[in-house]
């Protein structure tokens, strides 16, 4: 290793076996590195030499290094990893291992797919889930909040914590009136808890999902079912909270009865509610924040797991609101 000035040459011991994984598919990832951190790079077999200054070079080198602790584990390398660990270095947090997020696993999918947390605010809402008996979960869309919270209610009924499973989100009209939909009432609810659905298939199967729907151990209705019920030993989701009036939220949370957990997740950039109607989550957040218990989970854009892409047009419309909003607070002269 040498140094001059502001200037640094670092070289890293890669296994031949694992250099496939850090360059990535035409060298994608090795590239990305390349521009992100402005350094050049050498490989000569097994060694990898990284040029530029110390700052980018160490940045770099330390993304290479959580790379390869990940293939060293028998864990993957993909774009969503990458990212998620180059945004952690520009933000200086690298007292955390990205490692320590593939050592626990939540359950697994039908197709054997191990289901897990991928970013450290999902670590942190898999943790509350565990220690609390309310958890609200918010923050933009494709951060994994109504998934873990499946995710974390199936393993819970699997191991026999709860006797049931009850997954409910508001019939909110998004655009589309109810009753010009075709169909039955069942059939005009379906569409609003297909995601709920798309995850219980996924992660405990179609058949089961039946046999234990049948049973009735597994509920997925619209929230105005919930009103009049006390729901005792039941692991309940609500999805898509925002959607819920005040009343609605503070109906849903007083249903909540004993040996039972409640995740309430919702994103309040999305809200559907007509006119001027406030918000039962944004409510919720306010009068019930200090309540032992209860835990609050806020997701930013960091958290996203799904396409870049989608990072990205989240961080852009989080820019826009911010601009319209300073906007309207600027004094009329």
């Amino acid at each position: 290793m040498t140094n001059t000035g502001d200037e640094k040459t670092l070289e890293l011991n890669i296994p031949d076996n694992f250099i496939q994984n850090i360059f990535g598919n035409y060298d994608a990832n090795i590239r990305k590195l390349e521009r992100t951190f402005n350094i050049d790079y050498v490989q000569r077999g097994e060694v990898l030499q990284l040029n530029g200054t110390q700052s980018g070079v160490e940045a770099a080198a330390y993304v290479i290094n959580e790379m390869l602790k990940l293939l060293r584990n028998g864990g993957t390398v993909n774009e969503q990893k990458l990212d998620y660990i180059i945004s952690l270095v520009k933000e200086k947090n690298t007292s955390d291992s990205i490692t320590d997020l593939d050592s626990s696993i939540i359950c697994h999918t039908i197709q054997g797919r191990p289901v897990k947390a991928k970013t450290f605010g999902q670590k942190k809402y898999v943790e509350a889930i565990d220690k609390n008996m309310i958890i609200f979960g918010t923050g933009p869309a494709g951060t994994g909040k109504t998934y873990l919270a499946m995710a974390k209610a199936i393993s819970a009924f699997k191991r026999n914590e709860v006797e049931r499973i009850i997954l409910t989100r508001p019939a909110i009209e998004a655009g589309e009136k109810l009753g010009f939909l075709p169909g039955d009432l069942q059939s005009k609810i379906d569409p609003y808890l297909r995601p709920l659905y798309d995850a219980l298939y996924e992660i405990m199967g179609a058949e089961q999902f039946m046999k234990n729907m049948e049973k009735g151990l597994v509920e997925v209705a619209p929230l105005a079912y919930m009103r009049g019920r006390t729901l005792d030993n039941a692991f309940i989701v609500l999805d898509e909270a925002q959607n819920t009036t005040p009343s609605q939220m503070k109906m849903f949370l007083t249903r909540i009865g004993f040996g039972s957990k409640a995740i309430i997740t919702g994103d309040l950039t999305q809200k559907d509610l007509a006119g001027n109607t406030k918000s039962g989550l944004e409510v919720a957040l306010k009068v019930i924040k200090n309540i032992e218990g209860i835990e609050f989970c806020e997701f930013t854009s960091k958290d996203v797991v799904r396409h870049p892409l989608v990072q990205k047009i989240v961080e852009a419309y989080d820019a826009y609101d911010k601009k319209i909003m300073n906007s309207s607070h600027k004094p009329k002269h």
